[in-house]
């Protein structure tokens, strides 16, 4: 019996890969999310109310969702698989639910069933339909074709839409 070093090594790279898109994809969105909460919460609740401020955001973040989720797949998911894309996905709703909670209990004094469940009827059940939609962007992209797909290595836009500078 004998065991592929190059097998491990390839499963570790794309595990680290994995992890590295979906804390990535997780900082965009959660980074996003900071600035657009701050906004609701500071000016626009207060003249328009918790529910409508909260639907209000809810375009800006899948559009946020749907662009961080593009530009993880171009620029770490090149020759990934749609498990691997899955995984990206289902790892950031991890990290993202985690920060949430932290967030929540230690800044805003809430219990951890507060966190989750405290939200109001209509917009948190956007909220929750947002998540799931953050957990599938990268897998759908994937599989949609052109959007989701690796820029061209010899494409100088894509190669400079991935530096970060």
């Amino acid at each position: 019996m004998s065991v592929s070093l190059s097998g491990a090594t390839r499963d570790s790279n794309t595990s680290m890969k994995v992890l590295t898109s979906s804390a990535v994809y997780f900082a965009i969105v959660f980074g996003a999310g900071l600035v657009f909460g701050t906004v609701r919460v500071m000016w626009l609740a207060p003249t328009v109310g918790v529910r409508v401020a909260e639907i209000t955001e809810l375009p800006l973040m899948l559009a946020v969702v749907f662009f961080a989720a593009r530009w993880v797949n171009r620029c770490f998911l090149t020759e990934r698989d749609q498990p691997s894309r899955l995984s990206v996905g289902v790892t950031a709703l991890v990290l993202l639910l985690l920060a949430e909670l932290i967030l929540g209990v230690m800044f805003l004094g809430l219990t951890p069933k507060d966190a989750f469940l405290g939200r109001d009827p209509v917009s948190g059940t956007g909220y929750y339909l947002s998540l799931c939609v953050f957990a599938l962007m990268p897998w759908f992209l994937g599989r949609v074709g052109r959007r989701g797909e690796a820029f061209d290595p010899d494409d100088r836009r894509g190669r400079a839409a991935c530096k970060v500078h």
